[in-house]
């Protein structure tokens, strides 16, 4: 008897228990594995770092070579499919050198777990060996590019070498057919029978991890999106493939934003360990910093900003909300006229520090990037007590470092519109589609899903599915997510691609 998964289309059965969604793999016998109405000869997969097998903030080997696009070309290849080729990345270290030096980290990995957290380290002491002058001959049917926006698959001279830094994109540089060429124009060229599209998700992402910072990363106007999604859409059907299209999950999905919590100010916390530490520290705090702020704003009607520390509960991190309105000079004159000598000589700086300052709330979401900054101190104008430039904790933690509810709300609506028109492209061209948004969701419940007995979810670390940079996906992860694109494939072509067994590829690794 031969063991083989088969889609929903075949004989898949979805099964439910009582903690967690199953998708178990079910025996059969004398199934044929066939194309239906796709021609799977020549597969070429379009997209960003999730496509091109990117994980622990890195592109390496190991990691491309559990791409999901492998993984369905390695299923088409039962069905008449072709050769799948990837332009790897020189080792296992990743990162990328131009001119020898380092324009991306290497790969992250556990160096050991210190009280339950995991101390991570960059592979090979953070230095790459990949260098972007040295060109790839293709063509490649893998052609996700780390970093790229919907608008840069279109760009001529997104692999210009020169323009690296401004107007190019370093992966692609690699197997760019020329310094001219646009992502699209190289994948039309290679006139596929049969193609997956997995993009925009940089689109909100890059922007939702900059703390909706628009000096940093911006958002793309969901109009834009649209125009630039539908124009690529057009230049893919010049080639009369068929294909698959995905939408982007929401950013509440993923555990790079969801690890963090709001209120991870606790008494040991900040003794180091040291809970009578801690507590002095907090009677500091509130004697110096949140008391008479909190005062100040409960006379100005907003004493909802900022409230004393506890030393029982779990505190919220202090942070700067750019969309309330600066109370500034009205702290600074509170200060100036209290009559309390440390508040008058403060003033100034209290008003220019706080006038936008409030505790965190339960649905502001605080990215992985941001736990190491807590605590670290800011520069302060002179005079100023160095107790006072704690990132977080006294000080207010800048845009950059927390997504508030309300910049939550606004990288979501816009999602939902980039959805709506991935939704309709593919309704109108008569694409198979997969909702990856719906699986992402599924992930990050709280029962996760299950695969023959193991379970996945979307927890940081523990959970299997995502890698260590709390992004993209472990080679289980990139599984489950082949398994969606075969889903979709073999309901809207016929076909009958067998499913891939996550559990035989790699998760996280432990120390």
């Amino acid at each position: 008897m031969k063991k083989i998964i088969i889609s929903t289309l075949g004989v898949t059965a979805l099964l439910f228990t009582q903690s967690c969604k199953t998708d178990f793999d079910t025996d059969v016998t004398e199934v044929k594995v066939t194309n239906g109405e796709a021609n799977f000869s020549k597969y070429v997969a379009l997209g960003n770092s999730l496509t091109s097998g990117y994980r622990d903030n890195a592109l390496y080997i190991d990691g491309q070579n559990e791409s999901y696009p492998l993984m369905l070309a390695t299923q088409m290849k039962l069905a008449g499919g072709g050769d799948f080729k990837q332009p790897l990345m020189a080792d296992n270290n990743g990162g990328l050198l131009l001119g020898g030096m380092k324009i991306a980290d290497t790969k992250q990995y556990i160096n050991a777990f210190v009280n339950g957290s995991p101390d991570i380290k960059n592979a090979n002491n953070n230095t790459p060996t990949t260098d972007v002058s040295n060109k790839l001959t293709g063509p490649f049917n893998n052609m996700g590019v780390p970093g790229a926006k919907v608008a840069h698959l279109l760009a001529p001279g997104y692999g210009n070498i020169s323009g690296i830094g401004t107007t190019a994109n370093p992966y692609f540089v690699r197997f760019a057919s020329s310094p001219s060429t646009s992502v699209i124009a190289d994948f039309v060229s290679q006139s596929p029978t049969f193609f997956s599209l997995w993009i925009g998700n940089n689109d909100a992402l890059l922007y939702a991890l900059a703390g909706a910072d628009g000096t940093v990363e911006t958002l793309t106007p969901a109009d834009q999106f649209k125009t630039y999604y539908n124009l690529l859409v057009s230049q893919i059907k010049t080639t009369n493939a068929k294909g698959v299209i995905a939408n982007i999950p929401d950013v509440t999905t993923i555990p790079n934003l969801t690890t963090v919590p709001y209120n991870p100010l606790t008494s040991s916390v900040l003794g180091g360990g040291n809970v009578a530490v801690g507590e002095a520290t907090i009677d500091n705090l509130n004697a110096n910093v949140y008391g008479p702020l909190s005062q100040i704003l409960t006379a100005l009607n907003a004493g909802d900003r900022i409230k004393p520390l506890s030393k029982t509960a779990a505190n919220p991190l202090l942070i700067k909300d750019e969309s309330l309105p600066n109370l500034g000079a009205q702290i600074t004159y509170a200060a100036a006229n209290s009559g309390n000598a440390t508040l008058v000589a403060l003033s100034a700086y209290l008003g220019a520090t706080y006038g936008q300052a409030r505790q965190a709330k339960e649905g502001d979401l605080v990215p992985l990037s941001a736990k190491a900054a807590i605590g670290t101190v800011e520069t302060l104008p002179a005079g100023v007590p160095a107790s006072l430039g704690a990132r977080g904790i006294a000080y207010p933690f800048a845009d950059k470092y927390v997504l508030t509810s309300t910049e939550v709300a606004e990288v979501n609506t816009a999602i939902t519109s980039y959805n709506a028109t991935i939704k309709a492209a593919a309704d109108a061209n008569g694409y198979a589609f997969v909702d990856a948004n719906a699986k992402m969701k599924e992930l990050s419940g709280k029962s996760g899903i299950s695969w023959d007995g193991v379970k996945y979810s979307a927890k940081y670390v523990t959970g299997g599915a995502f890698s260590l940079d709390g992004v993209h996906l472990t080679g289980r992860g990139y599984a489950i997510i082949a398994n969606e694109f075969i889903k979709a494939i073999n309901a809207k072509y016929k076909s009958t691609l067998p499913q891939v067994d996550p559990n035989k590829y790699s998760g996280v690794k432990f120390p």
